[in-house]
């Protein structure tokens, strides 16, 4: 969703950016009024040489030698005051249009879709929030302010100049279009480095947090050279695309400078010419001197802005790339209470972007409420997409999902997610106290009998008050000061104070020691009590007392059924429940 580079673009992409001024205008009216102001007091400097040079100096006495430098004093303190309320309102806008921007973008990032996580990394979607918004802000205000200032400035400046001397300010800006035809150059080049940079540092953001977030395989693997390779390539990367945007940055200036100086010189010979038929006096001629020396700052600060502008339009692309993302597809409209638990998979078929065999085809099961369904099969059977199409994560290509009669697809996210709870072998905790994971998002109103109760209830209490602060410890970032036992049983826990009538299992008990596992299991059994129940289950021991266990293979169901009936049919579940027993009790002896 980049936007094409041309100036209609560019300039539909500038406004809709100074859209987020719109909240704050009245600030933004202050900061606009007060670069007037010093645009209109810019002249009064050169003004006051001329009336210096060809009055104070003329070999009359006179009385009033006193208010020259007084004015000047005046000018000067009357300029800093205005400036200083000018930058100051400015960077107050600037700040708040970072946090607007960044919220909006934040609040964006929950809302997308399950897929959008799947094909774009995460440190690319970080560097967005954390790096691309500040070039952005860059462009909306301080670009602003540079170029309304500036801007002001310079028809402030070339109208005292046209009234001093209408034919040397026509020569000074004979030099414009050579200015402009610079600037243009020197605009692509910098946009087209912009981007490069942004992706560039996309790529360093993913390799740190990827490294960083995988530390201990890098370790016991022996990466660290491969790492430091990798972020090398990235580094370098950046640091050429830098250096692509300093030498388009760095050649503009002078480029101005060299026509501006030549402007200067023609100014003056002409002025020397014109000096000898008293066509203008000397105060006339270093005022002008003056004004257009005055002139070379705010055209070097213009000038310099296509820099931070490029950089901001570059970032604004990719930023609205991600504001402009469709949400999740919330079409549902009927709201609800609490479900009966009633599960209806009818025919349901997936297939994932980019693959031909669909994950799951022609699927279906009826699940009553509060019976417990397993799903067994190989990896890559079908049994999480199964799952992870029941709360939307994921749109059925064909077939109906139902909860107590109703299609999934009619009733809203926030009614349909709030039935379900879900307890996954990768646990995700956040870096806050214990008491926050387990009453986490709407369960947050609850209080701390709730929430101990519900501990209680995972078999999680004991250990909880053993930790330095009990219930208000940190568990760091995703639990790494916990036990994978503790942490799932946290995440029992917080599925047990949700109490939604559906529950999904996501071999929540692989990868435990024995010890953790019965603990784990006894907290699952208290959780499963009148709960739909839908298990994926990878150790086949764990699941002999669901009430039926649906065996998938290449994404359709080809065994169902109880336990012992399954056992005694002698299919596929009997064969793998055999070949497991014997690998545990081969890894026991």
């Amino acid at each position: 969703m980049t936007a094409p580079d041309t100036p209609l673009d560019s300039f539909q992409m500038y406004v809709r950016l100074l859209g987020y001024v719109k909240p704050y205008w009245k600030a933004f009216v202050v900061g606009i009024v007060g670069m007037a102001l010093l645009a209109a007091i810019e002249p009064l400097f050169p003004a006051l040489m001329k009336t210096l040079l060809d009055k104070g100096f003329s070999g009359k006495p006179r009385d009033n030698l006193w208010l020259a430098p007084l004015a000047v004093i005046a000018i000067f303190l009357l300029r800093g005051i205005i400036g200083f309320v000018t930058d100051y309102t400015m960077s107050w806008l600037t700040s708040r249009i970072v946090f607007d921007l960044r919220n909006a973008m934040f609040a964006r990032l929950l809302q997308l879709p399950t897929h959008t996580y799947d094909n774009q990394s995460t440190g690319l979607l970080i560097s967005k929030v954390t790096n691309d918004v500040n070039n952005v802000t860059g462009a909306a205000t301080s670009v602003l302010t540079v170029t309304v200032r500036d801007s002001l400035t310079i028809v402030a400046l070339m109208s005292w100049l046209l009234y001093l001397n209408w034919k040397l300010t026509l020569v000074a800006l004979a030099i414009t279009p050579m200015i402009a035809i610079v600037v243009r150059v020197f605009s692509k080049r910098l946009r087209s480095a912009s981007r490069a940079t942004q992706t560039a540092i996309g790529d360093i953001t993913r390799i740190l947090e990827e490294t960083i977030g995988g530390h201990k395989v890098v370790k016991i693997f022996g990466g660290q050279s491969y790492e430091t390779a990798r972020f090398g390539e990235a580094n370098q990367r950046f640091r050429r695309q830098n250096m692509r945007q300093a030498v388009a940055a760095a050649a503009t200036v002078p480029l101005v400078q060299f026509f501006s100086a030549i402007a200067v010189a023609v100014v003056i010979y002409i002025a020397l010419l014109q000096g000898q038929t008293a066509e203008t006096t000397v105060g006339g001629f270093v005022s002008f001197i003056t004004a257009m020396l005055m002139l070379l700052a705010p055209l070097k600060r213009l000038t310099d802005v296509n820099a931070p502008l490029q950089r901001g339009l570059a970032a604004a692309e990719s930023v609205f790339a991600l504001l402009d993302q469709e949400p999740e597809d919330d079409r549902g409209s009927a709201s609800c209470t609490r479900a009966q638990g009633a599960v209806t998979f009818d025919g349901v078929t997936f297939t994932y972007p980019g693959t031909e065999r669909p994950a799951v085809a022609d699927i279906s099961l009826d699940i009553a409420p509060g019976e417990t369904v397993a799903l067994v099969g190989s990896s890559g059977s079908g049994k999480t997409t199964l799952a992870n199409l029941l709360p939307r994560f994921y749109h059925a290509a064909d077939g109906n999902i139902l909860i107590d009669g109703v299609a999934v697809e009619e009733l809203t996210l926030a009614c349909l997610r709030g039935n379900i709870a879900l307890v996954s072998q990768d646990v995700v905790l956040f870096n806050d106290t214990v008491a926050a994971n387990i009453a986490y998002g709407g369960m947050g109103a609850a209080t701390r009998e709730e929430v101990e109760a519900a501990a209680r209830a995972a078999h999680a209490h004991e250990f909880i008050m053993a930790m330095p602060q009990g219930y208000e410890t940190l568990v760091g970032e995703r639990g790494v000061k916990l036990s994978g036992g503790q942490r799932q049983r946290l995440a029992i826990a917080r599925a047990l104070l949700k109490n939604a009538p559906i529950l999904v299992l996501d071999e929540a008990t692989s990868a435990l020691d024995s010890e953790s596992e019965r603990h784990v299991q006894a907290a699952l059994d208290k959780l499963m009590e009148n709960r739909t129940t839908l298990v994926i289950a990878h150790r086949l021991s764990t699941i002999e007392h669901a009430n039926r266990i649906a065996v998938l293979d290449k994404g359709r169901i080809v065994e169902i059924g109880p336990h012992a009936e399954l056992i005694a049919h002698g299919g596929i579940y009997s064969r793998l429940y055999r070949l497991q027993r014997a690998t545990e009790e081969a890894l026991a002896a």
